[in-house]
């Protein structure tokens, strides 16, 4: 009969701190980033689970999974995700709308059924026919070494099924590149014809900005040119029209008092 620590699951003191600790964080990092509506925040809350994950994966005896867990997934995959949100920019109101009519139902189910699955198979694996849960394989599994035992079973028992999931990570790679491709119908400017048709407008020199007079300092009020006259270009016609309408605009005050008469009035009408 094998001794009792070969076949009971023994949890050490800090091990189970440490589930108590990282278990809830991810459980409540997970909920978080299913229930939030900004991709960016979405994203925050998946690393707190990747890294949750790679804590419990080192309290197991599992360097490996640990490694990569925190290299791969939250250092490289998740990055990019989060640079290319940075770029391209997400809408928050292109989070509120479904594509794709019940798919939340759908991922619900999908994934419970997915958890039920995975809690099946970890169950026969572990649990024996008595109740008591053993660390099947473990010991000898890690005897050369955790990173050499998975690379001798993972290239060895399951190598086919190691080149199927890399063909369909491929396969799903390149769709994504197909999807998100766009074909340009038109030329693309390069600098050369930029500057070219630049300096063949009507203004290749920046417009003036506007002038400042003693009583205002308006958008509406035109810079002067060095004669003194004022530079026709340096006010929106958008803001010359509407003083026009202002000024064609009867202006007098509630007592009868000609606002546009006084010089301290006259700014704020013009602007």
């Amino acid at each position: 009969m094998p001794a009792t620590a070969d076949v009971l699951a023994v949890t050490s003191t800090g091990e189970a701190v440490t589930f108590w600790v990282l278990g809830p964080l991810a459980l409540i990092a997970a909920i978080m980033m299913v229930l939030s509506r900004n991709a960016v925040h979405a994203a925050l809350f998946l690393a707190a689970v990747m890294l949750s994950l790679a804590g419990l994966y080192a309290a197991q005896d599992a360097p490996f999974l640990a490694a990569v867990q925190v290299i791969v997934y939250t250092g490289a995959i998740l990055m990019l995700f989060l640079f290319v949100l940075m770029l391209v920019g997400v809408d928050s109101s292109d989070s509120l709308i479904e594509t794709l009519r019940g798919q939340r139902i759908a991922a619900v189910v999908v994934g419970l059924g997915f958890a039920a699955l995975l809690m099946a198979t970890i169950a026969s694996a572990v649990v024996g026919e008595d109740g008591t849960v053993a660390a099947v394989g473990l010991s000898a599994a890690n005897a050369e070494g955790n990173v050499q035992g998975i690379a001798r079973v993972l290239f060895t028992d399951y190598l086919f099924a190691f080149e199927i999931t890399s063909a369909l990570l491929i396969t799903a790679a390149l769709g994504a590149m197909v999807l998100a491709h766009k074909e340009r119908t038109e030329p693309r400017i390069s600098q050369r014809e930029l500057a070219r048709r630049r300096f063949t407008s009507e203004h290749p020199w920046p417009l003036p900005g506007p002038g400042v007079f003693a009583g205002t300092n308006s958008t509406a009020t035109p810079a002067l040119l060095p004669d003194g006259s004022e530079a026709p270009d340096s006010v929106s016609p958008v803001l010359e029209r509407r003083s026009a309408e202002r000024a064609d605009a009867p202006s007098a005050a509630p007592g009868g008092k000609d606002l546009s008469s006084t010089p301290g009035r006259r700014s704020e009408v013009e602007g």
